[in-house]
């Protein structure tokens, strides 16, 4: 499912069409896992812009939270070599420096101008000194992605790490304008950023879904529920989710629609891996159902009995002929009313002899207070 992502990315935008977005979620149970995510995601970016493969030439990473340096270092162990990065990978520094109190104290110290709010630290990096400054800070990002070898218009990839940093500084309405922008820009192929989404209201995250794609949420393996305080000082259960977790993903087609995708998400040392939700992770953890005093199986005795329960309207003979009451009194219990005189009663049970006799009906009321139609029994197709 992370290589539908990754192809996605790589395809990058169709003319008259914004660029693809990916927003990525993580909460602060799996944090750590969530940017291991970003960094193979955007590892894979430049992998695919170097090799030729992507609509991009480069791929222009946004940095707020980590040194940049982490980075560079995750993708040479990705297998990208230094000639690879210096052609396709520029790193906008906003960590090291984001509001430019260093260089005001440097400057301070040797007398130096300190009116420009990049300066370049490497060969790949600048860095970036007025985070409050979205204009500033979308002017840097083009310019920098304009810098990448091409024939003809040059596309590039953008990753920012991450928001919730960036809302420190500055509104969610500028936010929002520099994605908007940079989505539509001629140059842009795709972009990517992460966003911790336990830190904001969910407002925020829905209002910067909407500018997205695709979503991938980073959720833990192992929800931390109600009973989970039962739990809290256990190591084992803390290191499951800190090397594993869930990756979910939706993917917003052109036609409306929202494809679902789930897979599982392993790190082992500086490794990331994708696998595919086996179907023990779909089972409940039996370690971690509350125990109830009942059980909601039946057994085979139960099931059995259930199937014998004769209901009301299910006319059971039992090898005596079926008598439904229909308001008139049964033979048997004619037989036993000493108030009834015999002729009475020889007529209730003569049988005609001759197929031409004519039939006759033989009504008892049973009070003379009740209304004609009252011995009338509205379930008399009941077998009761």
């Amino acid at each position: 499912m992370a290589d539908v992502v990754v192809r996605c990315l790589r395809d990058g935008r169709l003319d008259g069409e914004h660029a693809p977005a990916l927003a990525m979620q993580g909460s602060l149970q799996c944090c750590p896992l969530a940017a291991r995510a970003m960094l193979h995601l955007a590892a894979a970016a430049a992998s695919n812009a170097a090799t030729g493969k992507a609509q991009a030439r480069g791929l222009v990473v946004v940095v707020f939270d980590r040194n940049p340096e982490v980075y560079l270092d995750f993708m040479r162990r990705s297998g990208l070599d230094s000639n690879a990065l210096g052609r396709c990978v520029r790193i906008l520094d906003c960590y090291s420096d984001p509001l430019g109190w260093k260089r005001n104290i440097e400057s301070l110290s040797h007398q130096e101008d300190s009116g420009t709010p990049c300066s370049t630290n490497k060969d790949n990096t600048t860095i970036f000194r007025s985070v409050k400054d979205v204009d500033k800070l979308l002017c840097s990002i083009i310019d920098l992605g304009r810098g990448f070898e091409g024939e003809s218009k040059t596309y590039f990839s953008v990753a920012v790490d991450s928001i919730s940093t960036m809302l420190r500084h500055a509104t969610v309405q500028s936010i929002s304008g520099l994605f908007s922008n940079l989505r539509s820009h001629d140059q842009i192929s795709s972009i990517l950023w992460l966003m911790h989404s336990d830190l904001h209201e969910p407002k925020f995250s829905r209002a910067f879904e909407c500018l997205s794609t695709m979503v991938a949420c980073v959720e833990p393996e192992v929800a931390d529920s109600g009973y989970g305080e039962e739990r809290r000082g256990n190591i084992s259960f803390l290191e499951h989710n800190y090397s594993k977790a869930k990756f979910h993903v939706r993917l917003k087609r052109r036609n409306g629609r929202v494809k679902h995708l789930h897979e599982e998400l392993h790190v082992e040392g500086y490794d990331v891996k994708f696998v595919s939700a086996s179907s023990l992770s779909m089972e409940v953890n039996q370690n971690l159902v509350p125990k109830v005093q009942f059980n909601l199986e039946l057994s085979e005795k139960e099931r059995s009995d259930r199937a014998n329960v004769v209901l009301p309207f299910e006319h059971q003979g039992k090898g005596e002929p079926i008598r439904i009451y229909d308001g008139r009194r049964s033979l048997l219990e004619a037989q036993q009313d000493t108030n009834l005189t015999t002729t009475t009663l020889l007529d209730e049970t003569k049988v005609p002899k001759s197929a031409t006799a004519k039939g006759e009906i033989h009504y008892i009321r049973d009070s003379d207070d009740e209304r004609p139609d009252s011995d009338e029994d509205p379930d008399d197709d009941l077998d009761i």
